[in-house]
């Protein structure tokens, strides 16, 4: 399993595939199995949102195990967490704010070996 980073500015944490687009999100959910998924709402001027990827997700019932919001959108997080949380099935868990730090330590700590 992959943990995915969506995001087009920020860094991305260690032990995470970094996707910059929703496309290229997508594609890494219709092919890989991903453990953590965190995404951001706002991907660029005229670019899709989070909200597609979210969509997306919902539409082949892909689900992550687990979904983080760390998008600074507070619209933008509550329309993912709403979609979402409507289709969530019980494997998945859905956090509505960015992952704890210990979470990153130990993916981090686990990606070094």
């Amino acid at each position: 399993m992959i943990h995915v980073y969506l995001d087009d500015y920020r860094r991305c944490p260690d032990g995470f595939v970094l996707a910059r687009n929703a496309e290229e999100c997508k594609q890494l959910i219709q092919y890989e199995e991903i453990d953590v998924l965190s995404l951001d709402f706002d991907l660029g001027w005229g670019q899709p949102t989070g909200d597609e990827v979210v969509r997306h997700i919902v539409s082949t019932g892909r689900f992550p195990s687990r979904i983080y919001l760390h998008t600074s959108s507070v619209s933008g997080r509550n329309s993912m967490y709403h979609t979402l949380s409507a289709s969530l099935p019980d494997r998945t868990q859905l956090f509505g704010g960015p992952m704890p730090h210990a979470l990153l330590d130990e993916i981090a700590r686990n990606h070094r070996g």
